[in-house]
């Protein structure tokens, strides 16, 4: 600025000043006259947004919340003008908030500019983060202030930053602010607006603690994870491979986590292999170093490289350098081999309190390298797991890895062994520990039933862990058994032999065998289970352990009966009896006795059957053992029916009813009731028989009882015969001959046929039940050349045989 003295037009002196330069922000009198030489306006960059992400899918209804945020005269939050989107790395939210930016803006919201800024918080060198002052710069340079006329400090940029939106609000142009890539408040908060008609957009891979509208962005459902692998497939033409194989694409959205990041690089590499099969793309991605995979070898804007693991890096760097003790359980994390941890057990894990590893969590969940699918659980996404795994194993040495995950497997077969323990207790014999009962020690089982599981088969294929794996799944055979989770317990007792064999323990290997055969009897895999327990028995007596030897007879007693050697099993069942009455163990011989009787029933021998089943009971009711008098009930009444004791037969079954109703056993209140319903319809009572045939469906379907549904189907549908309801009757017949097939019981799945076969034709439907009969016949005649003998009876009890 410069200033030059003229006369004034009288002739007197007077100072005539020049401004010839410089911004002008209000009047200047310096004067009587004033010239200013001002050079035109500054450009404006008013719509300076990156192009929106193309092939953008999904995310529908998240978009339209961002939307309805940012629209000027949407209702909004009281006093809130910031949207936070928060996420993983590579799950879109820069691509959601440019799609949301650029739909703001065709439709006119923001007047006074529409202003993106990358705040690249998570860059590894910290002088490369751009800091408040610095966006607040850069944004008053876009809205046309010269470089030169930028106020020297930072506060003072902000307050320039701040007038220049009252200045736009006054003249009603709303601006609204892209702000990218954020990694902490502090370069966010002192850019909030004051002005109600601005807009602040913000996309973080941490949760901020601004007052802001949060959005949590996940990653994207299977659906959309499709569409947008389709989508980006076809980016420059449509792909062939799309209808070839479309069978294995979402096996690679599966392989990519469904994150957006690692759907466009697999589309991408796909793309500059067109004759590449799909196939060979997902058995690459399903491969251990699945994160080589998913690489795309090229680099973006800032010469990043676009990569699934480069962009976990810049997370991983930023905790490592802010926080490292977070960074060393990020790291352990991958240790626990189910799907979730609790803070108990990531604390074990650590070998730190719980108070500091609750903290250490929640930080990770905010930065969103973990997710808490239910309240106190946490959880990584596959992607995550196999990233933080890999930083594990380079730094086992430094973590101490080995002590990690024995303190983790130590902290889960200490509480299992606890939980056990009131599983088969008797009651009047409190357990001390950390459970209060029975009901509390079932319910962390629950809860941590996919870790125990998935921890027995980690440790039986580990080294220096078979001991571990073997007393794990020891501890979960009952609630297993009780739970019905019979894949589970066939995994963790296959997992156990496997184990005890690499120890090379045989008593160990003896009793892992037999808790193998009972998984295999629950699976009605029943030819299997009488092998497994042969080979358990023979393994005993090499060590003259007669205790192995009367369980393992006891159980090979079962599986015998299933497969129609009633004789046979009851040898088995007689010879284990002796043995448990030999060594004073009268819960075991309660068990066995309850078993014999049931296997002397099916010779018919129905009067001594009735006879063991009531030294059954009384062996339990001295014991105190209320399930155990349930059980050796309901087979009771099975055998007073068989007699034609039909009052008897009920008071046993409901007695049994309200025990297991009383110990929370599921399971056998069903079979109760089923067996109650098969009496009451002999009565004709058929009106109570179809309602407890119906409460025992309900509780079949609840628990997963699809063997015990089908019989019940059937019981259902004789019941409904016999009160002449006949459709309802061959809905259920049909029902269960399905069921039955479905499971391979070849046997209950041709007399299911010759019942309905008999409804069909007592309803006048003779050429229906023709085609039946026929059925029936083939599905004897496979029987027959595989050597089964006839079926019994669809209809009738289901017996308690417990192992």
């Amino acid at each position: 600025m410069s200033e030059r003295a003229d006369g004034d037009e009288t002739g007197g002196d007077a100072t005539r000043n020049e401004i010839h330069d410089g911004t002008f922000y209000g009047p200047v009198t310096l004067a009587r006259d004033v010239t200013m030489r001002m050079s035109g306006p500054a450009p404006q960059a008013l719509a300076g947004l990156p192009a929106a992400p193309a092939g953008f899918v999904g995310r529908t209804d998240t978009l339209r919340e961002v939307l309805a945020f940012l629209d000027p005269q949407g209702p909004g939050e009281p006093g809130v003008l910031v949207s936070a989107v928060a996420g993983m790395a590579g799950v879109g939210k820069t691509a959601l908030a440019l799609v949301a930016a650029h739909q703001a803006v065709e439709r006119g919201w923001f007047g006074g500019g529409v202003f993106f800024l990358d705040l690249r918080g998570y860059t590894p060198d910290p002088a490369e983060r751009v800091s408040a002052a610095a966006a607040a710069g850069q944004l008053l340079r876009a809205m046309g202030i010269r470089d030169h006329d930028l106020p020297p400090t930072g506060p003072e940029r902000l307050a320039l930053y701040q007038s220049v939106l009252a200045d736009r609000a006054r003249r009603k142009s709303p601006v609204l602010v892209v702000a990218d890539n954020a990694a902490v408040s502090g370069q966010i908060e002192p850019l909030l607006p004051a002005q109600p008609c601005h807009r602040l957009l913000v996309t973080s891979r941490h949760s901020l603690t601004l007052p802001a509208h949060l959005i949590d962005l996940a990653v994207l459902p299977e659906a959309e994870a499709l569409d947008l692998l389709r989508a980006a497939l076809c980016v420059g033409g449509h792909d062939q491979r799309l209808e070839a194989e479309s069978e294995h694409l979402a096996e690679i959205a599966g392989l990519c986590g469904r994150l957006p990041l690692a759907l466009r690089i697999t589309a991408a590499l796909l793309r500059t292999e067109p004759g590449r099969p799909l196939a060979d793309m997902a058995a690459e991605l399903g491969d251990a170093r699945r994160l080589d995979a998913l690489d795309s070898d090229d680099l973006d804007q800032h010469g990043r490289r676009i990569a699934v693991r480069a962009t976990f890096d810049l997370s991983y760097q930023h905790l490592l350098d802010s926080r490292p003790d977070q960074a060393r359980l990020f790291r352990l994390l991958p240790l626990n081999p189910g799907p979730d941890i609790s803070l108990e057990a990531a604390a074990a894990l650590a070998g730190t309190p719980e108070r500091v590893v609750r903290k250490q969590l929640a930080a990770l969940v905010r930065a969103h390298l973990l997710s808490t699918p239910t309240y106190a659980r946490w959880s990584m996404h596959d992607l995550i797991r196999l990233y933080a795994g890999e930083l594990g194993h380079a730094q086992a040495t430094a973590n101490d890895r080995d002590r990690a995950l024995e303190r983790l497997l130590s902290h889960y077969l200490s509480v299992a062994r606890a939980a056990r323990a009131h599983l088969i207790a008797l009651p009047r014999h409190p357990v001390p520990g950390r459970f209060t009962g029975r009901d509390a020690a079932m319910a962390w089982l629950d809860v941590e039933r996919a870790n125990l599981v998935a921890a027995v088969t980690f440790a039986a294929g580990a080294a220096d862990r078979h001991e571990s794996a073997i007393e794990l799944a020891f501890c979960l055979n009952e609630h297993l058994e009780w739970r019905r989770a019979l894949n589970d317990r066939l995994t963790v007792n296959t997992a156990s032999v496997t184990a005890s064999i690499r120890l090379g323990d045989r008593r160990r290997e003896g009793g892992s065998l037999n808790n193998l055969g009972n998984s295999l009897y629950e699976m009605r895999r029943f030819d299997e289970a009488v092998t497994v327990h042969q080979s358990a028995i023979t393994i005993f007596r090499e060590l003259g352990d007669r205790r192995g030897v009367g369980t393992a007879s006891a159980n090979l007693g079962n599986a015998l009966h299933q497969v129609g050697r009633f004789d046979e099993a009851i040898t088995a069942h007689r010879t284990a009896a002796a043995i448990f009455r030999e060594v004073g163990d009268l819960y075991t011989l309660g068990l066995v006795t309850g078993n014999l009787g049931t296997a002397l029933q099916e010779v018919r021998r129905f009067d001594e059957a009735v006879t063991v089943h009531q030294s059954a009971v009384a062996i339990f009711r001295e014991l105190g053992d209320r399930r155990g008098v349930g059980t050796a009930l309901d087979n009771l009444g099975n055998a007073l029916h068989q007699v034609g004791r039909f009052d008897e037969a009920i008071t046993a079954h409901r007695t049994a009813v309200a025990i297991f109703r009383e110990v929370g056993d599921r399971r056998g209140e069903g079979m109760a009731l089923n067996n109650l319903g098969t009496v009451l319809r002999e009565l004709d009572r058929c009106d109570e028989a179809l309602a407890a045939h119906r409460q025992d469906l309900l509780i079949c379907r609840e628990i997963g009882d699809r063997h015990g549904e089908a019989q019940t189907l059937s019981n259902l549908g004789s019941v409904l015969r016999q009160m002449r309801r006949f459709a309802e009757a061959f809905n259920a017949l049909r029902d269960s001959v399905a069921i039955f097939h479905e499971l391979g019981d070849r046997r209950r799945e041709a007399a299911g046929l010759i019942n309905l076969g008999d409804a069909l034709k007592e309803a006048g439907r003779s050429d229906e039940a023709a085609a039946v009969y026929e059925k029936a016949e083939e599905v004897l005649a496979a029987m027959t050349a595989h050597g089964s003998r006839e079926p019994p009876p669809a209809a009738g009890p289901r017996e308690a045989t417990p192992s």
